[in-house]
């Protein structure tokens, strides 16, 4: 295991939080700091934007037949002891399908702390953002319909999910690198906005983009993730019998018709938010940092190669693919769409309610936030593949608009980051009229400990 930190949830003191995040690296292994290394926000959307970059390379350099030809190498058993399972994939499927599933289950595991002892545990704290993240998912879902029909594109109209989410990673990745200065409230206020974005696209998938269900392999999906979430609750669970029940569990829901990246989630909610058996560490927080390198070091990075490689070579050229309507429909959708979906809820929820932003945040504040939320790139590149079928010039013309979206939104929000940290901060910038008690900055020495 990375970090040598196994999926053993015992007491002992590799557990605790201050061991994960020591700084101490003199006495450190070398799996230990790898695995502290991959677990950093600047890491995983470096490593993120490093996969993509190789994946457009390749995609459109003389060795294009070569990596199209290594993303639909078929691995895997179509049947086992004449049962059909369907595991018969090509390698950019088993990416989309079974790597994500292990980065959906660290958002179960983010989601059921924010939801038991984190941002999302009080309504009044968490209300505006949580808010925000449903403008922000509505307005670009309503631009994306709105202009692929009046540009005359309506057959592309299943992709109205494809500029409604967020990626956490590569967001808190530039918001780490260019936010330092900034009140952490801003971080929290993004993440709580990107971990309800990534709870809606959830729900969006499972109910959306699920055509056919094959209720036995539900059934029995749901009965295997009944057995591991009470398993991951026992004095002292072993990885070695975890891992089989994930994998299980995802192969049964592969074979059901629902998108397999949902047990992922479920059994990322199965972990417990509290400590147990006299434990000083919660096991969501341990279990996700035992899975996050995995998920930030290979799972996103390897995804992001298969999914990234857009072809502008070949067909009708880069012309034909990002003159289609969908490309200027997803544009708008991330960037100006959330923008202004962000933006437009909060100004109206904190004055015709009596939510307000947290301390040391105003207004002026979420303007980078904004933008960074129309990052889309992970989970807006799979509702892409969900979309449409695959190599179609819907799929293509959709990654090569969600890759410029994300980019864009980065840099504005890089920008936008930059302009923020210089400007003058008042004594109440959520305007709650009580002063503002602001200790920890983004990038100070208690930060970093934090992150």
């Amino acid at each position: 295991m990375v970090g040598e930190v196994g999926w053993n949830a015992g007491p002992c003191p590799s557990t605790t939080r201050e061991h994960a995040l020591s700084h101490d690296t003199t006495t450190q292994s070398f799996g230990t700091r790898l695995g502290n290394f991959l677990r950093r926000e600047t890491t995983g959307g470096a490593l993120l934007i490093g996969a993509a970059a190789i994946a457009l390379v390749l995609a459109n350099s003389p060795w294009r037949e070569a990596y199209e030809t290594l993303s639909q190498t078929v691995v895997g058993p179509a049947y086992i002891g004449g049962v059909y399972i369907h595991l018969d994939l090509s390698l950019a499927s088993w990416a989309a399908d079974g790597l994500l599933a292990i980065f959906f289950f660290t958002v179960g595991l983010e989601l059921k702390h924010e939801f038991v002892a984190g941002s999302l545990r009080s309504p009044k704290q968490a209300g505006v953002p949580m808010l925000a993240a449903v403008g922000g998912m509505a307005l670009p879902a309503i631009i994306y319909v709105v202009m692929v029909l009046s540009l005359g594109n309506s057959e592309a109209l299943h992709g109205w999910a494809i500029p409604t989410a967020t990626d956490i990673a590569f967001a808190l990745a530039v918001l780490a690198v260019f936010g330092k200065g900034l009140p952490v409230a801003i971080r929290t206020f993004l993440l709580t906005l990107a971990v309800v974005d990534d709870l809606l696209a959830i729900i969006i998938i499972a109910v959306f983009y699920t055509s056919e269900i094959n209720g036995a392999w539900l059934g029995g999906s749901l009965v295997v993730i009944a057995v591991f979430a009470w398993y991951i609750r026992t004095r002292s669970p072993k990885w070695w019998l975890l891992i089989p029940l994930f994998v299980v569990a995802w192969a049964f829901m592969h074979a059901s018709g629902v998108h397999a990246t949902i047990a992922g989630v479920l059994m990322g909610f199965a972990a417990t938010a509290r400590p147990i058996h006299g434990e000083t560490d919660t096991r969501t927080h341990h279990y996700e940092h035992v899975v996050k390198p995995w998920s930030q070091g290979l799972a996103l990075p390897i995804f992001a190669f298969f999914s990234a490689g857009v072809n502008l070579v070949d067909g009708g050229g880069p012309a034909e693919i990002l003159g289609q309507p969908i490309v200027f429909a997803i544009v708008a959708g991330l960037v100006l769409g959330k923008l202004i979906g962000i933006l437009g809820t909060t100004w109206l929820v904190t004055r015709v309610t009596p939510l307000r932003l947290a301390q040391g945040i105003g207004v002026r504040d979420l303007l980078p936030v904004a933008f960074l939320a129309g990052i889309g790139f992970t989970v807006s590149l799979l509702i892409a593949e969900l979309s449409f079928e695959e190599g179609s010039e819907f799929t293509l013309g959709a990654k090569a608009a969600i890759l410029i979206a994300s980019v864009l939104a980065a840099t504005l929000g890089a920008l936008t980051l930059r302009w923020d940290v210089k400007q003058e901060r008042g004594p109440d910038m959520n305007r709650d009229d009580l002063p503002d008690e602001v200790t920890t900055l983004i990038g100070d020495e208690q930060d970093r400990k934090d992150h």
